[in-house]
């Protein structure tokens, strides 16, 4: 009988573990009796009895790790679909990574990981060609540089519809996986968000006199059905969120607005369109654009207050999650843009009688947009400096690593830049704009605004183009380093195995898992359970961890069957294990 010893640095006082004697290791026939019916240990020896390698060391060496995740995915991979081992809470995940690096994937293998956040790429190219339509000092080439980033913007929406797909395709449990995942399903409605940014890039460099009436007609079109999926998108995943996962204060950051994204770009959408089409078919457009505006920011500022007690009770988030506090300038920076564009064109589009006196409700709308908008710019310059602030101890010390929602450095920073323009217009002089005039993409553009404004507004132009060119190298240079695109890099880690499933197959809160032990010595503890109270994927690899050594070690004859805690909030009792 071999005895196999193991020290772990955390759990000090873990219990001898025992093995089954094997009783012909040179006999290809020669088997060892079931002991645990999800334990990766028993299914590690079975393999080496059956193909007649020598038992393991008295020490167990990484080459031998039970809970190697290498391991576990062959085992898997195999057809072993009892074997789901995680990682150990005390192992480095850097060595299992570093390791994986080495480890050659074909293209349909690293497919599988192109997840939703590649849509963040085309947010951010979409909100560039935004914001160069939208510079008021206009100049040659400035046009046809905004063309190349809205062209760009559609080959790589192309780009990344056809890799999710074929991801999909490949591999079909991914989809609903994707859906229920904690971090990626997040990320869902970028791809929405992405269809908004090219419709608005069409109203602003595609309808117009050249096209003719047959675009603006479509892009009316386009735009009510661009709203009805921003409501059902942005509503639906928040419901899948709250019913399907569990989140604290603890794991709060702004990406919890994202799914509010989609309706806060209809407003921005809004006023660029309504101000091609004629007066009846504007005023629907701005009314419209006024309501899913408001939705969104009313959200998102709910959001906000969650954030900030965040922030109060539990410092910054942590580095590699910190580029998503920009996430909290979009919201303002957008109904920014949106509310006063919209405000701007009410006096021209309303009739005569609109609310008794059109002329006076259309004057009294326009000036209360603009301070209304005013307002929320100082709230978006006041997040833009916390993010921007927040971001220099890692910066300095070189300790980001690059993650696709890096590109939260550009698009809602877009959206700010927008704002500032507007807000230059509105309280600048001004000149009467016919309704012949709103046909004319930079008759808005062209106001004379706030100087001062209007340049900071240039300053950040350029260090927005600077920046994507920046982010979409360093996106290049982690594909090429397998920092993205390869397993256990990206948001869908665990994806498919981080929540815990009660036996009836449904998900649920909480869920027991027997494990029963077989065999010599096993008599002191028949059964480990634990409960689950979390649905983090490395919660529950620590949980699965400890319930597979405390089953082995009653096994072993030490009577109890009792796993070892650690100060993680863990309390055992007689094998039962709680993870609170």
């Amino acid at each position: 009988m071999s005895l196999l010893q193991v020290d772990d640095p955390i759990e000090q006082s873990s219990a001898t573990l025992k093995e089954q004697p094997i009783s012909d290791h040179t006999s290809s026939n020669s088997t060892m009796s079931s002991r645990t019916a999800n334990s990766c240990v028993q299914g590690r020896v079975e393999d080496m009895a059956a193909s007649g390698l020598p038992p393991p060391t008295p020490f167990m060496n990484d080459a031998f790790d039970p809970f190697d995740r290498d391991f576990a995915a062959k085992r898997r991979k195999d057809g072993d679909v009892h074997c789901d081992c995680r990682t150990p809470a005390h192992a480095d995940p850097g060595s299992s990574q570093q390791s994986m690096s080495h480890t050659r994937l074909r293209f349909r293998d690293r497919v599988r990981h192109f997840t939703w956040t590649w849509f963040t790429m085309t947010m951010a190219t979409g909100g560039i060609a935004n914001v160069l339509a939208h510079v008021p000092y206009q100049f040659p080439g400035l046009y046809a540089l905004g063309c190349v980033f809205f062209i760009l913007n559609i080959v790589l929406f192309a780009f990344n519809v056809a890799m999710i797909s074929a991801r999909f395709y490949l591999y079909p449990s991914t989809f609903k996986a994707s859906f229920l995942h904690p971090t990626e399903s997040l990320f869902i409605p970028a791809s929405i968000i992405s269809v908004g940014t090219i419709l608005l890039n069409i109203s602003e460099f595609g309808v117009g006199d050249k096209t003719g009436p047959w675009l603006t007609d479509t892009m009316i079109v386009l735009y009510w059905v661009y709203c009805a999926a921003a409501i059902l998108g942005s509503s639906g995943i928040y419901l899948i969120m709250w019913s399907t996962q569990t989140f604290t204060i603890s794991q709060m950051t702004p990406v919890w607005i994202f799914p509010a994204y989609p309706l806060l770009i209809v407003g921005p959408h809004a006023s660029n369109l309504a101000s091609k089409t004629s007066p009846s078919a504007a005023l629907e457009i701005i009314i419209g654009g006024v309501v899913l505006q408001g939705i969104g920011f009313m959200v998102s500022l709910m959001i906000y207050s969650a954030f900030l007690y965040r922030l109060m009770t539990q410092k910054l988030p942590k580095e590699s999650l910190r580029p998503g506090m920009f996430i909290s300038v979009g919201p303002s920076g957008f109904t920014i843009s949106g509310i006063v564009g919209m405000g701007q064109l009410v006096p021209q589009v309303v009739g005569a009688d609109f609310m008794g006196d059109g002329v006076l409700a259309g004057q009294v709308t326009k000036i209360v947009a603009n301070w209304a908008g005013l307002w929320l710019w100082g709230l978006a310059f006041w997040f833009f400096l916390v993010s921007v602030f927040a971001h220099w101890s890692p910066a300095t010390r070189g300790t980001m690593r690059f993650a696709m929602p890096w590109y939260s450095f550009i698009f809602p920073n877009t959206a700010l830049t927008t704002a500032t323009f507007a807000i230059a217009r509105a309280f600048g002089p001004h000149h009467h704009i016919s309704t012949s005039q709103r046909t004319d993409l930079a008759s808005a553009s062209s106001q004379p605004g706030l100087p001062a404004l209007n340049i900071l507004g240039c300053v950040m132009t350029g260090l927005l183009v600077v920046a994507w060119t920046a982010v979409f190298a360093a996106m290049l240079r982690a594909v090429y380093l397998r920092q993205i695109l390869w397993p256990q890099r990206q948001e869908d880690r665990d994806e498919g195995g981080w929540v815990k499933k009660d036996d009836d197959g449904e998900d649920g809160d909480e869920g027991d898992e027997e494990v029963v032990v077989e065999g010599e010595g096993g008599e002191g503890a028949k059964e480990g359970v634990r409960k689950v109270r979390t649905r983090r994927p490395s919660m529950l690899g620590r949980a699965r961890e400890r319930v597979l050594r405390g089953a082995e070690g009653g096994a072993g004859g030490n009577g109890n069957g009792r796993g070892i805690g650690d100060a993680n909030g863990v309390q055992k009792r007689r094998g039962v294990e709680e993870v609170v």
